[in-house]
């Protein structure tokens, strides 16, 4: 009888340093963005008052507000998500459970997220000068093309299912829910998109639900390449 979870070897050994250099990428260009941000390297360019980073204050004094703004962008959340799946992987790839198979697509499906609406929506945007160079690349384009490719190359393989892709919009629903919460209480939101301000709450709504939608057509791109690559493995 088949099961919508098949049962499958963990992660070879062979995979270690694949995950590896996923998560150093990830984890470095989180704590490269985190020192730049916290320390307020570079002075503030926002000008939009319902953006984040628009009053933080300069130096010390503005450094808590900068890490929390820097903690609320889907961004970091996803790189984060990346960086403690592919450290798990590195250190215990023997390690197999349903909440690290969710963690996984969450993984793939909200770095996927954050390559996409980068390039699509906010790159043009972009005005980056120095560290903040690197720094960006590494959070939306690097970490996004290595974790794609380590997880075709090496998996794990038959860790996405039908049920895990509901599943794994748990988190990113989460994220929408705390940005929608913290932006009304102090007015301001990480991206343009979801700028409750400028744009309203109905506007907003229907932009996350089209996200939201990439995300499940992403779940089921990523589990259609699972089982194809699967089939060719065996």
């Amino acid at each position: 009888m088949s099961t919508d979870v098949e049962t499958v070897r963990p992660t070879s050994m062979r995979a270690r340093p694949w995950h590896a250099v996923n998560a150093a990428v990830a984890w470095l260009g989180l704590g490269m963005q985190l020192v730049l941000s916290a320390g307020g390297v570079y002075p503030p360019t926002q000008t939009v008052p319902s953006q984040l980073g628009f009053d933080n204050a300069a130096g010390f004094a503005g450094a808590v507000g900068r890490t929390l703004d820097l903690l609320s962008y889907f961004t970091i959340w996803s790189n984060i998500v990346v960086a403690v799946v592919a450290t798990v992987l590195a250190l215990h790839p023997e390690r197999d459970s349903r909440l690290l198979r969710v963690l996984r697509l969450d993984a793939l499906l909200m770095i996927t997220v954050t390559g996409l609406v980068y390039a699509v929506l906010l790159a043009g945007t972009a005005k980056l000068t120095g560290w903040q160079i690197p720094a960006n690349s590494l959070l939306h384009q690097v970490t996004p093309v290595v974790t794609i490719v380590v997880w075709l190359v090496v998996g794990p393989r038959r860790w996405i299912a039908w049920r895990t892709i509901p599943e794994a919009l748990v988190l990113p629903l989460v994220w929408i829910a705390y940005t929608l919460l913290r932006g009304a209480v102090i007015g301001a939101y990480p991206y343009p998109f979801i700028d409750v301000v400028r744009l309203g709450y109905g506007q907003v709504l229907v932009n996350v639900l089209a996200i939201a939608v990439l995300g499940v057509v992403i779940g089921a791109a990523l589990l259609g390449i699972d089982r194809l690559l699967s089939r060719r493995a065996a």
